[in-house]
């Protein structure tokens, strides 16, 4: 009595399954008929997340200068997470003069420019008669970054907000320190120091605009607080 061959069961599985794909069935079937052009709705899941992406949340700042401040020192602001001690702006809200700088200086503590760099821009506003008492210092930073730059992935942010709150204050006359603070104004930003007056219309109202030196950089160049000096006096009588 001879014995049966021995099928191998394996090869033969995978021979029929070989046989279907070349035959093009290469999925399961149903009973029933499907329509197979017809469009699948996705998951709901998938719909949400569509919708968070085509639908970015716009934030919405403070409207009031008393809340726009205190969001400033709050614990969302970009700086909360610097470790670093924070200082606001300094000077009345109604101020004529808004001056600009771009972070707090190495020795300030209790006020922004407390040291001789402050020092040297209280002589220059008393030449054109005006005091820190009569004028609105605003810092782009509100605390002073490792490096003492503002670094450029901070840099779109911190302008943003430093123009929503000269829309709440409203300037007349806005001096801008530096080549960071420079910034807030598109007609300032990058132009020569030649002729730096500018009018602009973007705060309420018309506002006569200059950039110029920080005094941190006059203390380094003295040769340079000539020309300070002169774009100080044209944001001053004007230019007429």
């Amino acid at each position: 009595m001879g014995g049966e061959p021995v099928q191998d069961w394996q090869k033969a599985a995978a021979s029929a399954l070989e046989w279907w794909r070349d035959a093009g069935v290469d999925m399961l079937v149903e009973d029933e008929a499907r329509d197979w052009l017809a469009r699948i709705a996705p998951p709901a899941q998938a719909v949400e997340a569509q919708a968070a992406v085509a639908e970015p949340v716009v934030e919405t700042l403070p409207d009031t200068l008393e809340a726009f401040v205190a969001w400033r020192l709050g614990d969302t602001a970009p700086e909360a997470g610097w470790h670093a001690p924070r200082l606001g702006p300094t000077g009345p809200a109604d101020a004529e003069w808004v001056l600009v700088t771009d972070v707090p200086e190495v020795e300030d503590s209790d006020q922004l420019l407390s040291g001789p760099a402050g020092r040297l821009l209280d002589k220059m506003l008393a030449a054109i008669g005006q005091s820190r008492e009569s004028v609105y210092l605003l810092p782009l930073a509100w605390a002073r970054p490792v490096t003492g730059r503002i670094a450029p992935d901070d840099e779109a942010r911190l302008l943003e907000l430093a123009r929503h709150h000269l829309t709440l204050l409203g300037p007349k006359r806005l001096f801008l320190l530096g080549q960071s603070a420079s910034r807030v104004l598109a007609e300032t930003s990058g132009e020569s120091l030649t002729n730096p007056i500018r009018d602009v219309n973007h705060f309420g109202g018309i506002t006569r605009a200059a950039a110029s030196f920080h005094p941190r950089f006059l203390l380094e160049r003295p040769a340079a607080k000539s020309e300070a000096w002169k774009h100080l006096l044209l944001l001053s009588r004007g230019t007429e």
